[in-house]
């Protein structure tokens, strides 16, 4: 494949990862049209029920007033070859006079998986798949929806911030704050990314989080709670607060996963503490942990006193 390949892909790759967190039940896509070495359109795809990326990148090419026919387009996931709320990707490509088609992941749907080069192949379009590094980003993007498509269950990241003595709150139950603001913000960003962040009954009561993106609002963010007992406070930033994002409440971690794969969600973050976390693990729920070390130590103190630690050497096993 030409050199040029990793940069547009590359590009393809970036739009992609504006979609993370807003396209549920489907994957975060994008998609590069190139001709003569030049960029005439792209696009991503935004919301479920929306253009998929290839033919917003075609649209877009369109209102730039460039001609599409014996273009390339890069695109990070295997265009669909069957229609579903909207048209065949395959299709609309054909219709564009579209020339190459470069993709980096195979569609992990069985409906779609394999299929885009034959269908493409019959009308002479010429569908290659970009292996490497590119290829591996692309996927990530994808691994929540291919969870989802082949087991109907969400994707689930644990975040949990412990102290260097290996605790995640103090002895009287207080855990703001371990993580740094740093970290915090970083937060704040997968949060824009997913499609629900979980958390259980005694986070809601002890903290009252507002569970919401810290930056850039996500109002596609489904906030969930897990309380056995159900007894929480009405008055909750969660219940109160005004946000588009619904609330849901459930009494079992498990329930929970079944219902949200059920109403497309396929991307869990839960923040919700280590009972919580270890429920999840134990159930063989947890795809991916994300652990933020602080350089302190909180010992039997209060967490406003723990001691920071100058020099801190980490070593992952």
């Amino acid at each position: 494949m030409p050199r040029d390949d990793d940069e547009f892909m590359s590009r393809a790759v970036e739009l992609a990862s504006r979609g993370l967190g807003h396209t549920r039940p489907n994957p975060a896509v994008g998609a590069v049209i190139v001709r003569d070495g030049r960029v005439i359109g792209e696009g991503w795809h935004k919301k479920a029920g929306g253009d998929h990326a290839e033919v917003a990148a075609i649209k877009n090419a369109k209102r730039r007033g460039n001609p599409t026919e014996g273009s390339t387009i890069y695109v990070t996931l295997e265009p669909c070859s069957k229609p579903g709320r909207v048209g065949a990707c395959t299709d609309a490509i054909v219709a564009a006079g579209i020339a190459r088609v470069v993709y980096a992941v195979i569609d992990p749907n069985p409906k779609n998986r394999g299929r885009a080069r034959r269908v493409l192949a019959k009308h002479g379009i010429k569908c290659e798949r970009l292996e490497g590094p590119l290829s591996t980003k692309a996927a990530e993007l994808v691994s929540p929806f291919a969870k989802h498509v082949l087991t109907g269950m969400p994707y689930v990241t644990v975040k949990i911030a412990m102290s260097l003595d290996g605790r995640i709150c103090d002895d009287w139950g207080d855990a703001k704050w371990i993580s740094s603001e740093a970290a915090r913000r970083e937060t704040g960003r997968m949060r824009e990314r997913v499609d629900a962040i979980m958390v259980g009954g005694e986070t809601v009561r002890r903290d009252n989080p507002s569970l919401l993106s810290h930056g850039k609002p996500n109002p596609d963010l489904i906030r969930v709670i897990v309380s056995r007992s159900g007894k929480l406070p009405k008055d909750a930033q969660v219940f109160t607060d005004g946000a588009p994002n619904e609330t849901l409440v459930f009494d079992d971690a498990r329930k929970a996963m079944i219902e949200l794969g059920k109403m497309g969600v396929a991307h869990v973050l839960c923040e919700g503490g280590l009972k919580l976390a270890t429920s999840l693990a134990e159930q063989g729920l947890v795809d991916e942990w994300v652990t933020v070390l602080a350089p302190k130590v909180i010992g039997s103190r209060r967490i406003g006193e723990a001691v920071e630690m100058e020099r801190t050497l980490c070593l992952l096993d």
